[in-house]
């Protein structure tokens, strides 16, 4: 008999490595942009500093909580959903078992297999079936607040973090160069890392990551030197 493998599939990163790459990405770019604005105004290093550590702890913190509101939102239409469905098969069990084999033959099987089919599943787990076959539900793709929460809050500060230790190396006298330059760069890994990890097209997530990157640490830069001046 031969030895049946089992698959690895992406789509069980989905939850996390949205978080996750949403999260790096914002701070890499929230923060270098903010580095880079406040240092075109001709700040000095520890002003610079000051405000990539507060961009730091604020973004973190407020995607950690949007990112937990947002999920818990979709965690609870879920519940919602299963919990009207527990109704229904309490209330209209055979109504319920006809709706999940019109489903089965909807997908290709006979309706007498799909009636049987429907019936072995039911009385095996009734709302699982259900939850899987009529409401899309799974393990891989349910929502969990608290892990994308975390993962959102970890990986923007990491990608903050970077910005910074440029900061510190850079000649105060051209900050916002080398934060541009090395925010560009991680960017751009993010972009291949997520493609990889995701399985998409490294090329176009690339560009994507780091077009809007450039662009948002444009715009700041030019607000920097606009209010430079001025003060100036």
């Amino acid at each position: 008999m031969a030895k049946v493998s089992r698959e690895v599939h992406r789509t069980g990163r989905i939850g996390w490595l949205r978080a996750a790459v949403l999260g790096a990405n914002d701070g890499i770019v929230s923060t270098a942009s903010l580095i880079v604005g406040v240092a075109s105004a001709n700040a000095s290093r520890p002003d610079v500093l000051l405000a990539g550590i507060a961009s730091l702890v604020a973004g973190a913190m407020s995607m950690a909580a949007g990112e937990y509101i947002s999920v818990s939102s979709q965690a609870d239409t879920e519940q919602a959903d299963l919990e009207r469905e527990r109704r229904e098969l309490a209330s209209d069990g055979d109504y319920e078992l006809e709706e999940l084999a019109t489903i089965y033959v909807g997908r290709g099987l006979d309706p007498a297999l799909a009636r049987q089919v429907a019936a072995q599943l039911t009385a095996h787990d009734a709302l699982a079936a259900h939850a899987r076959d009529e409401l899309k539900f799974s393990e891989e793709t349910s929502a969990r607040p608290v892990q994308a929460a975390f993962a959102s809050a970890g990986s923007f500060a990491i990608g903050a973090v970077l910005p910074l230790a440029v900061v510190l190396i850079a000649p105060e006298s051209s900050i916002g160069v080398p934060v541009t330059a090395a925010s560009l760069i991680l960017l751009a890994l993010l972009g291949v890392l997520s493609a990889k990890a995701g399985g998409s097209p490294v090329l176009r997530a690339t560009l994507r990551v780091t077009f809007w990157g450039a662009l948002a640490m444009a715009a700041t830069a030019l607000v920097g030197s606009l209010f430079g001046t001025t003060a100036a």
